[in-house]
C-alpha cells in the first residue's frame, strides 16, 4: 500500500475459536494475526508504557481469546480479550505493520520472554 494515510481494512474477521483475527487490506494484503500476538503486542499504555523504557513483556497469554471488537472512529479498532484487556487502540497502520512484519514483531517478543525467564503458558505479572 502506498499511502499510509489512506490505509483502511477491507475485511476484519475473528475466527470461530476466537484465536485469530484476519485482516485484509485490499486484494493483496491479508494477514491472520493470532490473538496471543495481538494481546502481548497491544499498543496500549499498559503494555507499551508512555516511553520506550516503560514497555513491559506480558507472559502467559497463549490461550487468550478475542471476545469483541469495537470501532474507534475511522482509524482504529479496540480489541477486547477474555483476560479483560481492552485498552489498546489498534490503528489500521499498526495492524498493517503487524501483518507485514509479523515475524520481526513475534520473534522480538519471544526473545524478550526468554531473556526474562518468562513463559507463554505461565501467567505472572508483566515486567
Amino acid at each position: 500500500m502506498e499511502q499510509t494515510e489512506t490505509i483502511r481494512p477491507t475485511e476484519m474477521r475473528v475466527s470461530r475459536d476466537r484465536q485469530t483475527l484476519t485482516v485484509a487490506f485490499g486484494d493483496t494484503d491479508s494477514f491472520a494475526l493470532p490473538a496471543e500476538a495481538l494481546r502481548v503486542l497491544s499498543p496500549s499504555a499498559e503494555v507499551q508504557g508512555h516511553a520506550p523504557d516503560q514497555r513491559v513483556t506480558v507472559p502467559g497469554k497463549r490461550q487468550v481469546r478475542i471476545t469483541g471488537m469495537e470501532p474507534v472512529g475511522n482509524y482504529a479498532v479496540r480489541i477486547v480479550f477474555d483476560d479483560g484487556h481492552n485498552t489498546g487502540l489498534f490503528t489500521w497502520k499498526y495492524l498493517l505493520s503487524l501483518g507485514q512484519d509479523f515475524e520481526r514483531h513475534w520473534s522480538g517478543y519471544l526473545a524478550e520472554l526468554e531473556d526474562k525467564g518468562m513463559s507463554r503458558d505461565r501467567p505472572e505479572p508483566p515486567r
